[in-house]
């Protein structure tokens, strides 16, 4: 192997491990209270060290979360070879709170925390956003499926799925944000699930 190439190597191993070292402190302790010092003392870096390959906190937290996005889209894929739109886009949805349920720390991560985006922002523009993008493109890609084969009347598919993105969403945030108080303990999760389910009965209606 050249030196550069192990270099380079060595370099994507480093970075890597300070990313699985960081999501380690922060599901155990929280994302506000671990700092890049806490990181770098946890794999015996010094502080610049981590400076090298992350700017700040923030741009630490945004490849987290492309990460986590990344880790989302392969466990979505188990709905890929549903044939017909509407099963499928029911499928995303509890797919969807079956990740969020399962992976509450990259849940907020991923949907709740400002500091990622800002990381965004900063790197590429306000509309920038690498993993929310290609989760979203999804749905679009399902909608859009939907309306050219006739399942859908013609929509927009942008609108249509954002819709459908705030729905699975906001039952998420509510029940992982214990909002879902209001209704006895052994309701909220099957009322979920009834709710998705008669969310997508009035799109496939609707649409």
């Amino acid at each position: 192997m050249a030196i550069a190439d192990r270099k380079l190597r060595e370099k994507t191993e480093r970075r890597q491990a300070i990313l699985d070292a960081a999501l380690h402190l922060f599901i155990e302790q929280g994302f506000e209270k671990v700092s890049m010092r806490n990181i770098a003392d946890a794999i015996e870096y010094s502080p610049a060290t981590i400076y090298l390959y992350f700017k700040d906190k923030n741009e630490l937290l945004l490849d987290l979360q492309t990460q986590s996005f990344k880790q989302m889209a392969q466990e979505l894929n188990a709905v890929a070879n549903i044939e017909h739109p509407a099963e499928q886009l029911r499928a995303f949805g509890e797919q969807f709170l079956s990740f969020a349920f399962r992976h509450p720390e990259l849940f907020e991560l991923m949907f709740i925390m400002n500091g990622p985006m800002v990381a965004a922002q900063a790197c590429a523009g306000a509309t920038a956003w690498p993993g929310g993008g290609s989760a979203f493109a999804q749905v679009v890609a399902i909608v859009q499926r939907g309306i050219d084969t006739g399942v859908f009347r013609p929509q927009n598919a942008d609108s249509t799925a954002l819709m459908v993105w705030a729905q699975v969403h906001g039952l998420a945030a509510l029940f992982l944000r214990q909002r879902l108080v209001v209704m006895p303990e052994e309701r909220r999760e099957p009322a979920m699930h009834e709710a998705l389910a008669q969310f997508y009965d009035l799109v496939r209606r609707a649409l």
